[in-house]
């Protein structure tokens, strides 16, 4: 009879088994979440109103006060439909055991179907390819439009804006491989100086025109769409400006929690930021002329350099969200299988989340200094900003309907009549986001659809793989029943094999039985597998079967937010069911040479890509973190 045991943390986890750190406060968590989750949209108004005034003076001619009010509305309301109701009260309910994100939500609605379904793979995989278009224009574009500020104070600075602008990009990834934990330490307290001072400069010149807060009243914008056609549109796309960065609510969800995020939107960040959308508003009206930037001609003289300071790192920490997005959602990918392996750096002792991950930060890096230079102004990015966000959150509102629907169980006629009017809306500001593809909008587009392309050629051709290599493996049990009737000699230690599939026999132990002829004193065939929850919990974590008195077969679960550590599992495990010594214990990893075949299911340049990717994929024994002297590889080809 076969006996299957659960066994407890990992050896790791186990040295701070009995260390319960004191959860932090609501009001830290709420901090934080200033700092982290809504420093992108916090930086939103140095360039928001510009560009949607802007955008609707083609028309108009003048800044008239149907064009302000017109367009502040656009943005009140947008504010209120598409981050308070759809991110802040919907989606932050719809968490995968805490954690939220494109690939959470993917994740959680494959779970609800109880099946892999292919298009909310796609759907999942063109989220997270368009959030790194968006992650490459935030850092350029934030950056940009604050160091801009120094125009205002005196034009002499023209010449070192760009200059500038990239010595704090670089110098911004540069610090990465050092962790982000101490400088988020400091998140928090500075961007809430910056929303504070927001509000601040808002209500001051809200005082002097008072008229500004009569685009509360959402017809204002109704009627501004309905008379100005496809400026009107143009201008809802630089509109959607305002509410970029929304999607990092949900993404940074199992950092914080629900209640410390919706409370940090409701009374710090959105009265801030609706407050200087009116203040500026309001100068327009008083002086058209101040156009150009009329987030810095808000303030006086003497407070201009402060706030080109304070504003520099607030989108600095903007930056720094996104960056860090970006590590985490590329370890969510490659735990889900969507992108080949990549060296993963750990830059804290405490927080297993404080992740460096080298080949992404230097790509993005690439991308933001080629995107500063081609750009060279906030105001021309503003063209390619907007389109990659409005794509990810229309997939995201229909893979909630997928979630709302299955996993919590509501009935279509409740779920359709509440996201299909946010649906419509995210598809408007996408509509309108499209006619700017000529003037920059195809760069993320661009982006997002060579990220698919090697996700999607990632997924297939593993699929592939497994299936081909399947055909020419043994059954695991027919093989151990063999070796049993008939043992080979016997060398001391234990060796264990790493594998994907459970029923088969390794190639490595195939290879090791043909040319070394001999058998170790136990053997264990592990397998790595990825659950579609964020962390699996510890009892959960080990299967342990016994095949026969020599062999055991192991599968560990690991969740899409956890890095797989194959030794510290076997430490682990009580000594009263299996006794480990890593001076005893050799690992075998099969390291397959990929070929093409004309015959296979991908054309031919698909298969080469595939390929490539496999071959810059990182070591398996780094991946897994296999102590470098115990690691022995057999190599096999095999064709896709």
């Amino acid at each position: 009879m076969t006996a299957v045991n659960d066994v407890g943390e990992a050896a790791e986890d186990a040295s701070i088994a009995g260390h319960h750190p004191r959860p932090p406060g609501f009001l830290v968590l709420a901090l934080g979440s200033i700092g982290v989750v809504y420093g992108d949209i916090g930086t939103s108004p140095l360039y928001a109103l510009r560009e949607a005034v802007l955008a609707g003076i083609r028309k108009d001619g003048v800044i008239s006060e149907a064009l302000v009010h017109g367009v502040l509305s656009l943005i009140i309301w947008s504010l209120i439909l598409v981050v308070t109701v759809k991110y802040v009260l919907i989606l932050l309910n719809a968490d995968n055991k805490g954690e939220g994100g494109t690939l959470s939500l993917m994740a959680l609605a494959q779970r609800a179907f109880g099946k892999s379904i292919t298009w909310i793979a796609v759907l999942g995989m063109i989220g997270a390819a368009l959030f790194y278009g968006d992650a490459i224009i935030t850092p350029a574009i934030s950056v940009l439009s604050a160091v801009e500020g120094l125009n205002v104070v005196t034009p002499d600075f023209e010449p070192f804006v760009l200059p500038l602008t990239l010595i704090i990009i670089f110098g911004l990834f540069l610090v990465q491989s050092q962790g982000t934990g101490r400088v988020a330490a400091f998140f928090g307290p500075i961007t809430l100086v910056w929303f504070l001072a927001l509000a601040a400069i808002g209500l001051y010149h809200i005082a002097g025109n008072p008229s500004v807060l009569m685009a509360f009243n959402p017809l204002k914008a109704v009627h501004y769409l309905q008379n100005h056609g496809v400026v009107g549109l143009i201008t809802l796309g630089a509109v959607f400006l305002a509410v970029t960065g929304a999607e990092a609510l949900y993404a940074d969800l199992g950092h914080f929690g629900k209640k410390p995020i919706r409370s940090a939107w409701l009374v710090v960040v959105l009265p801030s930021l609706l407050l200087n959308y009116l203040g500026q508003g309001a100068l327009l009206l008083a002086n058209p002329g101040t156009i150009d930037n009329p987030f810095f001609r808000m303030l006086p003289d003497w407070g201009l350099v402060p706030m080109v300071v304070l504003a520099t790192a607030a989108t600095i920490i903007a930056s720094q969200a996104v960056i860090t997005g970006a590590f985490s959602l590329t370890q969510q990918a490659i735990q889900l299988g969507l992108l080949p392996r990549m060296e993963i750096r750990f830059t804290s002792e405490s927080h297993a989340g404080q992740t460096y991950l080298p080949q992404v930060n230097w790509m993005l890096l690439a991308g933001v200094i080629v995107l500063v230079l081609a750009f060279k102004s906030s105001g021309a990015l503003a063209s390619a900003y907007g389109i990659a966000v409005t794509g990810t959150m229309v997939v995201t509102a229909i893979m909630a309907i997928a979630v709302m629907w299955k996993h919590w169980k509501w009935p279509l006629w409740v779920v359709l009549p509440i996201m299909l009017p946010l649906l419509a809306l995210d598809l408007v500001f996408f509509g309108a986001n499209s006619l700017k593809i000529v003037e920059g909008g195809w760069m993320p587009l661009a982006l997002g659809g060579a990220i698919f392309l090697l996700m999607w050629t990632w997924r297939e051709g593993s699929r592939l793989l497994a299936e081909k290599t399947r055909l020419s493996e043994v059954p695991l049990k027919d093989l151990v029943g063999s070796l049993t009737r008939r043992p080979p000699p016997t060398v001391p230690g234990t060796a264990v094999f790493l594998t994907g599939d459970t029923e088969s026999a390794p190639t490595a132990l195939l290879h090791s039985l043909k040319h070394y002829k001999v058998l170790h004193e136990r053997n264990v065939i592990y397998t790595v597998k990825s659950a579609t929850v964020p962390v699996v919990q510890a009892n959960r974590r080990l299967k342990i079967e016994p095949l026969s008195d020599r062999f055991w077969r192991i599968e560990a679960t690991f969740g899409f937010m956890e890095n797989p550590n194959v030794p510290a599992t076997l430490l682990a495990i009580p000594k009263d069911q299996m006794s480990f010594s890593m001076m005893d214990t050799s690992f075998f990893l099969s390291r397959r040479s990929v070929r093409a075949s004309k015959y296979q299911g991908m054309p031919a340049w698909q298969d080469k890509l595939f390929i490539m990717m496999a071959r810059n994929a990182n070591d398996a024994s780094s991946y897994f973190r296999l102590p470098p002297g115990r690691v022995i590889e057999v190599g096999s080809q095999v064709t896709v």
